[in-house]
């Protein structure tokens, strides 16, 4: 079996990525694959980013979270990037085509998405609105979610 070369991690962790895809149909063991994956690679972003989106395909919400929040802290501390959205927004706008910025507003996303399928919706619409400011080409699914967390249901377009 080859392994991609797409992944910045070690040749074992991306045999264990590579049988946990393998064995998508069969959760259990393909999340053993994925946890094993972690383990060993660390604060590897790569690794992370495709372990919450996993989790988050598996519907398991809540860890998907706990991940996609994992990246965002690492993100912050190699970026030092403040933690107030205030001083925080503008560089992001400014640096948003970077690699880690991208990545960091995907993550970010994917945590208001995620919180809204936790029902969590004010935290939700929040998040969604605020990369939705800086996501102007829609690359992320944030100005979406916004959308539908923000619709009236009255405005039926019909």
């Amino acid at each position: 079996m080859k392994t991609p070369t797409w992944y910045d991690a070690s040749e074992e962790v991306k045999e264990l990525l590579l049988l946990a895809t393998d064995n998508w149909e069969n959760s259990s063991l393909s999340e053993q694959y994925i946890n094993q994956a972690l383990e060993k690679a660390g604060d590897n972003i790569d690794v992370l980013v495709g372990a919450y989106r996993f989790f988050f395909y598996k519907n398991k919400p809540k860890l998907a979270l706990k991940i996609a929040k994992k990246v965002l802290t690492i993100i912050e501390e190699r970026e030092n990037l403040p933690l107030e959205w205030e001083e925080l927004q503008p560089i992001l706008m400014e640096r948003q085509k970077e690699e880690s910025i991208r990545l960091y507003l995907n993550a970010y996303a994917s945590q208001g998405y995620i919180l809204a399928k936790l029902g969590q919706i004010e935290a939700a619409k929040l998040i969604t609105e605020r990369v939705k400011t800086i996501d102007e080409h829609r690359e992320s699914c944030a100005t979406t979610v916004f959308e539908v967390l923000t619709k009236d249901p009255d405005d039926d377009d019909d």
